[in-house]
């Protein structure tokens, strides 16, 4: 690797340290008749070798195929061997479900006990405890077995005195909730906190964060995202459900030896575990799919593709069968109208597109800087008070406002709802002429005191979840954006849509609706709007498209508004990129330092990969290590006072003529198992990379080859290579680390840490960045 200062790392590896001794050695066995355990795995915090990683998958079933026509039993190890991975998505799926089954009951749940209690069970919630209560249509939300804790305390809930001490449990139930979430998460998994989209994005671009996709995370997350869903802040469980989707497929893994010993395998698994999380969390298998597809996956082949399909689908239809008092649809926010859409309404589609763009472009600027604040200043040191201040905060501004009180998946269902006969909101409460009512349509009618009400509340409401949503994102707590983001564009979209209704119904007679909307009419569905506003307002966070708009269509059932959708995301998505490139969960990436090399950004700078690579022009000479002449102590000093990943093999160091590379980690465990194992080893004793051993006096202690862990192929350019070429080979390939030579003769090296620091450097950001934290 390359020799800069002393003491400065370049690779764009990164290694724990305990105490100054390196962690990570494996115990030992003969290195020389069996491959060593630990020998091709990879430490914490370094990237994998794709391409060696799906060489040796390659070869793995090579042997596997050429021996099944040996025997019946080697013919059924290839058929399991073929089968393995669907049975994996199987697992996956059915884990994926039952765990956001349950996390969604439980949610419900401790949701509805800040209000009260069930008295013929205290473990049902609100609407489950009045399923069969004989009570008006119009009172469905009331029945005697459901108390609120005013009835529960001082036997009424009129009066003062009953609000304040229904304003107090609210608000104490909240923070019990949130101390509980960034507790335990503090205590025992620190990896469950935030969305965990990010990281799994670089974790699947070939980086290792290990313990991140473990079974302490899996538990940790599951219980603190009902802690945080049920505490009122402004999250959701979205998010957070793909990584613990993730979390169910890495441990799965290890069920199956071709994943569990192949890191390039093991990311096509969590690639399918991503689309199983979307499709429980919004009951989207397709979208899913696509969403993994589009904004997840680094490498995403096409048996991935439909594997990934399949594991969604099993999730979803496990999530339905283990809630079964839930929405008997497969769709989240079913919708209820059909009413056709006019061409003109792309206009207020289209604004609020802008809309969805501006509030996305702003909140990513803001959201960034209160995290890098929370970084670089005190208050980063106290998360359990930064938590428990903003759940305070956010529960005293929310109970006064209904709107705000109840959870945000009710609200942009009330939202999304088109207002029938039989709605007893505040949203529906208009002027009622049912003469002209035909079916369940009802005409375009005059707003009463109800529906302005219900318009200042959700005004209200929208700028509480603007501000206040940016502060939570990012806390230590579980945390998701999909479901506030969706909220705050649900708000304007109905707010929109009511306004529109009302000038169609006094001014009909306008040039703009009289070809399409006479009166009496059902012309304008403010429930639409509702929709498109969240469409945009979630494509403007995360710069989502397609998928943005399939899962949508599987989220409400609307197939005939894909078109107003497809506008609002498109739209969104434009404004949003000419603020600023990067969706939210870029961003963090960037804020956090991983070594992610984004696939959808052009690089057209004008440089060579001489001026990238290491070692620079006053830099100490290349560090390599030569393939027969340098002794076992030799090699030790290098690595103990070097942190690179691997070393350039050479001939000599005159000829500097490139044999192969070799990783650090493969050296220490066959030295240190050499030395245990194998009589005669010791620092003196010559290692040497080639077939044949040199000659050597015969009183010369024993030689260690080591030729089995040396990469005889590494990838490398020359030094006039534009760096264009670089970048593309380093996406595409996946590389860790790519050699440069000038005819023939090795000059130096590029690393992944190194391109980012390049494209970073280009676009006049801070390159020392790219790093992680």
């Amino acid at each position: 690797m390359v020799l800069p200062e002393k003491g400065k790392n370049t690779s764009e590896e990164f290694y724990s340290y305990n105490g100054g001794e390196m962690n990570g050695t494996s115990k030992m066995m003969d290195f020389l008749e069996e491959p060593l355990p630990g020998v091709g795995t990879y430490e914490d915090f370094n990237t994998i070798d794709w391409v060696r990683e799906k060489s040796r998958d390659r070869d793995r079933h090579r042997e596997i195929t050429s021996k099944s026509k040996e025997s019946t039993w080697a013919l059924i190890h290839s058929v399991s061997d073929a089968f393995s991975g669907w049975l994996l998505m199987l697992l996956i799926g059915l884990s994926a479900g039952s765990l956001a089954g349950l996390i969604d009951i439980s949610a419900h749940w401790m949701t509805d006990l800040k209000e009260g209690v069930c008295l013929k069970g205290f473990w049902l919630n609100h609407e489950h405890c009045c399923w069969k209560a004989e009570t008006p249509f119009e009172n469905r939300d009331t029945c005697s077995d459901w108390r609120i804790w005013s009835q529960l305390i001082i036997g009424t809930s009129e009066g003062a005195f009953a609000y304040i001490l229904n304003y107090f449990m609210y608000v104490i139930w909240a923070l019990l909730f949130s101390l509980l979430a960034v507790s335990l998460v503090k205590g025992f998994a620190p990896y469950a906190c935030g969305s965990g989209i990010p990281e799994i994005k670089t974790i699947l671009s070939g980086f290792i964060i290990r313990g991140y996709l473990g079974k302490w995370t899996l538990i940790i997350k599951t219980i603190t995202l009902v802690l945080a869903v049920s505490s009122g802040l402004s999250l959701g469980k979205e998010g957070p459900l793909v990584h613990v989707a993730c979390c169910c497929g890495n441990i799965l893994c290890h069920l199956f030896i071709k994943y569990r010993k192949n890191e390039a395998k093991r990311r096509e698994v969590l690639s399918a575990a991503a689309a199983a999380g979307v499709s429980v969390a919004f009951g989207a298998p397709i979208g899913g799919v696509l969403f993994s597809l589009e904004e997840v996956s680094y490498y995403f082949p096409l048996k991935t593709l439909w594997r990934s399909f399949f594991a969604a689908l099993v999730a979803a239809f496990t999530l339905r069968s283990i809630n079964p008092f839930g929405n008997s649809r497969l769709v989240l926010f079913y919708v209820e109208f059909h009413t056709p859409w006019h061409l003109l309404e792309l206009v207020p589609f289209i604004l609020l597109g802008i809309f969805g763009g501006l509030w996305g472009a702003f909140f990513i600027r803001s959201n960034i800087a209160w995290c890098r604040r929370r970084k670089t200043t005190k208050l980063g040191r106290y998360p359990v008070l930064e938590v428990l201040v903003v759940t305070a905060v956010t529960a005293i501004l929310a109970f006064p406002n209904e709107y705000t009180r109840m959870s945000t998946s009710e609200l942009i269902s009330e939202l999304f709802n088109d207002c029938g006969i039989l709605d007893y909101s505040k949203l529906c409460e208009y002027v009622s002429d049912f003469n002209s009512t035909k079916g369940d349509d009802l005409p375009d009618r005059a707003a009463g005191p109800g529906v302005y009400t219900a318009m200042w509340q959700l005004a209200l409401a929208l700028i509480l979840k603007v501000f206040i949503t940016i502060f939570t994102f990012g806390m230590k707590v579980p945390s998701g954006l999909f479901i506030p983001s969706m909220a705050v564009g649900a708000i304007v979209g109905r707010l929109l849509g009511v306004g529109m209704e009302q000038l169609a119904y006094y001014h009909h007679d306008w040039t703009i609706f009289s070809g399409w909307c006479s009166q009496g009419a059902d012309c304008i569905t403010p429930g639409l709007y509702a929709m498109v506003g969240a469409a945009a307002c979630l494509g403007g966070v995360t710069r989502m498209t397609v998928s943005l708009v399939v899962i949508m269509f599987e989220l409400t059932g609307g197939l005939e508004y894909i078109v107003p959708l497809m506008a609002a995301a498109m739209t969104s998505k434009w404004v949003a990129d000419a603020i600023g490139r990067e969706g939210i969960y870029d961003a963090h990436i960037r804020l956090n330092g991983y070594p992610f090399l984004e696939a959808k950004e052009e690089f057209s700078h004008k440089t060579l990969a001489m001026d990238v690579m290491r070692p620079r022009r006053n830099d100490p000479p290349l560090t390599v290590i030569t393939q027969d002449s340098m002794t076992v102590e030799d090699v030790e000093v290098i690595i103990n006072e070097t942190t690179y990943s691997g070393y350039p093999v050479v001939v000599s160091r005159e000829s500097q003529r490139l044999v192969g590379f070799v990783l650090r980690r493969d050296l220490i465990i066959s030295i240190e198992n050499a030395r245990k194992k194998q009589d005669g080893i010791v620092s003196t004793s010559i290692i040497y990379f080639t077939d044949h051993s040199p000659p050597l006096p015969p009183s010369s202690p024993s030689m260690l080859k080591l030729r089995s862990i040396l990469d005889l192929s590494p990838f490398t350019v020359t030094d006039q290579t534009p760096m264009e070429i670089v970048v593309d080979i380093f996406r595409k390939l996946g590389l860790r680390q790519c050699l440069v030579t000038h005819n023939g003769k090795l000059l130096g090296i590029i690393t992944k840490k190194d391109v980012l620091k390049h494209i970073a450097q280009m676009a006049n950001q801070d390159p020392d960045s790219i790093l992680f934290n």
